[in-house]
């Protein structure tokens, strides 16, 4: 029961980490090209993007390290896991792509928030969320990938 909720939760909260990615590299973007101030907003979708990317991966490592039957099945045989393409997914290019997005946002809120000017705040932002989302599209398991998930699940209801 545990795993089903974790899960759900895994997977819903996805969507807010990927809308937040989206909009803060847009908002990033378009102060770089368009050589606007840095604004409370910009540093609140920063905010949203760590946090939101910080709660994603720790409901992530519960599932990696404790209740994943994936996980618990590759590490009882990492060679025959890093053979078979979709349980490497999950044991390995899953976990590492996804704290790679957690450390480039970081990163980029961090970088973007010492920049002196507000065009060298949206270039660091542009960039390192842009990275970061890039690297999050990559390690989704989306549907139409032979180890998919479904686009949203609940517990007891999935829609493809």
């Amino acid at each position: 029961m545990a795993y089903s909720i974790v899960l759900t939760l895994h997977s819903l909260v996805r969507w807010v980490v990927l809308i937040a990615a989206v909009a803060a590299t847009v908002r990033a973007l378009m102060g770089w090209f368009g050589r606007r101030e840095w604004t409370g907003l910009d540093n609140r979708l920063g905010l949203i993007l760590t946090g939101s990317l910080d709660v994603q991966f720790l409901l992530g490592l519960i599932l990696y390290i404790f209740l994943s039957p994936n996980t618990r099945a590759a590490f009882q045989d990492m060679g025959a896991a890093m053979s078979n393409g979709a349980v490497r997914f999950w044991a390995l290019d899953h976990v590492v792509l996804m704290l790679v997005a957690v450390v480039l946002g970081h990163v980029g809120r961090a970088l973007s928030r010492r920049a002196d000017e507000a065009t060298a705040k949206h270039q660091q932002a542009a960039i390192l969320y842009g990275l970061a989302t890039v690297a999050m599209l990559l390690a989704m398991p989306w549907p139409f990938l032979s180890y998919g998930r479904p686009l949203l699940r609940l517990v007891g209801l999935v829609w493809p």
